[in-house]
């Protein structure tokens, strides 16, 4: 297989993909029991020389990795071995990638601003005064 496009700074190479085949289960009867069409996609990311300690961290805080720090899919959508190969290496990119992705910047806190503030009040004002108005007369012997 050809090394492994996730974006246009990362590029994992074949060696470090690791692949496992098995049969898959479900419907599909004897081509189903003896073919090994399942298959399981691993690169670790832990020990892999084409990350930088930031991406390193931002994979393993937004994929889920094992203790060893490899990253798996496991496809077995198809009858084809083939076809399930490019489902997971698409899926394994697609993960890689969105956890790449930096997150959106913050929220800065701002001040309220002196007329926003006094507008407030006025309508606290008005508000408590119309609810004063409401009120039965009081005697003032």
């Amino acid at each position: 297989m050809d090394d492994l496009r996730v974006n246009n700074e990362l590029l994992i190479p074949a060696a470090e993909l690791k692949w496992k085949f098995d049969p898959s289960g479900g419907p599909g009867g004897q081509h189903a029991n003896k073919s090994a069409t399942r298959v399981e996609l691993s690169w670790n990311v832990q020990m892999s020389p084409v990350l930088d300690e930031r991406s390193r961290s931002r994979i393993r805080g937004g994929v889920e990795v094992d203790d060893r720090g490899v990253v798996s899919v496991q496809v077995g959508e198809s009858r084809s071995q083939w076809r399930n190969r490019q489902i997971a290496r698409r899926r394994l990119a697609a993960m890689i990638e969105e956890a790449l992705r930096p997150p959106p910047p913050r929220r800065r806190a701002t001040k309220p601003t002196h007329a926003s503030k006094e507008r407030r009040l006025a309508s606290k004002r008005a508000r408590s005064e119309t609810k004063r108005m409401r009120q039965r007369p009081r005697d003032f012997d």
